[in-house]
């Protein structure tokens, strides 16, 4: 497991991140990280490596976009000081474009929003031990709906902008959509944007497997 002891690891994002999180930064037992997959990451980790005392916070934030997050990164994020820095952004980006399509959606566009996620490699890449950007998601099978087909290009963009800066990629859209290859979305999320407890649990898995962490046995 690539985490070492006393590091501190930051999870940056919207509601998805966030789950009820603790102000104004996300750390410690009860509501301290939420009640989402960052604190799934957590317990396993504490569980699998109870050596390893680790400093997980969670910064992320219900109902920000790509450009809400890089506003507020100095604050959220490199005032931390972080060893290894988690982002996933883009849902809200997307999910205006179709809920309030009457809007101006400039800076939610595909450009946008790589210009935004390159914006918080540029200033953060260098500085860390190592930062994952997890791809966005919708919780839908069916590629033909639109909502999906957006969510398919941002998470396309997302992989483009982790290889152009060395950032380790995590296709959580990939693992959702194996997943739904048996079941219903609604068994994983009521909006198919917010996972429940299943679908934060598959968002864990896919970070656990990204930093090497052993399985459970």
């Amino acid at each position: 497991m690539i985490f070492e002891n006393g590091e501190r690891i930051v999870f940056a994002g919207d509601s998805v991140t966030d789950c009820g999180r603790k102000r104004p930064f996300g750390e410690g037992l009860w509501e301290g990280v939420g009640n989402g997959y960052v604190r799934n990451v957590d317990s396993i980790l504490s569980v699998l490596y109870p050596e390893k005392l680790l400093h997980i916070t969670n910064v992320g934030c219900g109902g920000a976009t790509s450009a809400d997050m890089l506003r507020d990164w100095e604050t959220n994020v490199e005032a931390l000081n972080p060893d290894w820095v988690f982002v996933m952004i883009g849902i809200n980006d997307i999910w205006r474009q179709f809920d309030e399509p009457a809007f101006d959606h400039t800076t939610r566009m595909p450009e946008a929003y790589r210009q935004n996620l390159e914006a918080v490699c540029q200033r953060t890449k260098s500085k860390v031990k190592g930062m994952f950007l997890i791809s966005p998601f919708y919780m839908e099978a069916n590629d033909n709906d639109p909502m999906k087909k957006r969510t398919l290009e941002y998470a396309q963009i997302c992989k483009e902008v982790a290889e152009k800066y060395g950032a380790t990629y995590i296709d959580v859209q990939g693992a959702f959509d194996n997943h739904l290859k048996y079941r219903y979305p609604a068994y994983i999320s009521w909006d198919r944007v917010h996972p429940n407890w299943v679908g934060g649990m598959i968002i864990a898995k896919e970070i656990l497997k990204a930093i090497d962490a052993d399985p459970l046995y």
